[in-house]
This record gives structure tokens, sequence and C-alpha cells, in this order.
């Protein structure tokens, strides 16, 4: 059992979100391992970004297939998860999960966690810093923020200590 606030939390279901990056593969391990330890659900969610109509502007669709583009983001995704969800079966874990489109990443997280009634987030950082964070905002912080449940965030290497434990620069 989790201890918040004096009382005793015993998570049923719990949403992580994937972009299919190292860290979130990571966050889904340790989900795994909490959902294991709780008999908990994990509700696995991708949300593909919808990539903005551009007005003005008129793209040939050879060189802007936009609907091919997503079907096939889709497909990738939904085939993924299906990989995972077997492996998670195995493991002795239930999960379901789903592959959203939309313009909101975290518009589309916080309607899941209602729509679902999640009652735990896990979540990993990209170890972004810097001007990068900066301009493109976090998606992770964003969810905190305004997340009405229990999040676990789980911080990942910063990029530039990653590189530089590989020898980089």
């Amino acid at each position: 059992m989790l201890q918040t606030s004096g009382s005793t939390f015993h998570p049923k279901k719990i949403l992580v979100p994937i972009d299919f990056s190292t860290s979130s593969i990571a966050a889904l391990a340790t989900a795994s391992q909490l959902a294991q330890q709780f008999h908990a659900e994990l509700y696995l969610l991708h949300v593909i970004p919808m990539l903005p109509i551009v007005t003005g502007l008129e793209f040939p669709t050879s060189f802007y297939p936009r609907e091919e583009f997503l079907e096939n983001a889709e497909k990738d995704s939904a085939k993924r998860f299906a990989d995972f969800v077997t492996n998670l079966a195995g493991q002795g874990v239930r999960a379901n999960s789903k592959v959203e489109v939309g313009n909101d990443v975290v518009g589309n997280v916080l309607m899941v966690l209602e729509r679902e009634h999640v009652d735990m987030l896990i979540i990993s950082t990209h170890g972004m810093s810097g001007w990068r964070s900066v301009v493109f905002g976090s998606i992770a912080e964003k969810v905190i923020r305004l997340a009405e449940c229990p999040v676990l965030l789980l911080r990942s290497a910063k990029i530039a200590d990653a590189h530089a434990s590989k020898g980089e620069k």
C-alpha cells in the first residue's frame, strides 16, 4: 500500500502515457511492477500529435500525405501496444491500450484520466533542459500540474548527461 496523507492508497487502474521513448518504456516497466504489487490494471496511452492545417497554403498530397501518415502511425502504435499487452499478460498484469490523435497531448491525457476512471498516473520526463523545455514546454510538467489523481514522475537522465556518459560531446 502507498501512504498518502495518513491514509492508505491502493491503485486499481494506472495510466501510463507512452511515446515509445526510452524513458516512457522505463515508466512502463515501473508501472508493471506496481500493477503486479497492487493487482492493478494498466492503461497504456499513446497520443499522436495531429499536424496542424496550414491556412492559406495548399500542399500537394504527394508532399504532405496527412491521412496516410496518421493511419500508418496509428497502425504502428497499435501493433507495438499489442506486443506490450501480450508481454504484460505473461507477467500476470491486466492491460488495455488506446491510441488517440489530437492537437493537445496534455488534454488527451487528462480526458483519458477522467473517462477511464484512472486513480494513478505514471509518467516520465525526457530529461530536456535549457531552451528546449522553455520553447516546447514539458508535457509531463503540465500533466502533473493539472492531474487530479496521484502522479508518479520518473525522471530520465538529462540528454546532455546521457551523451557525456557515452563519451560524446
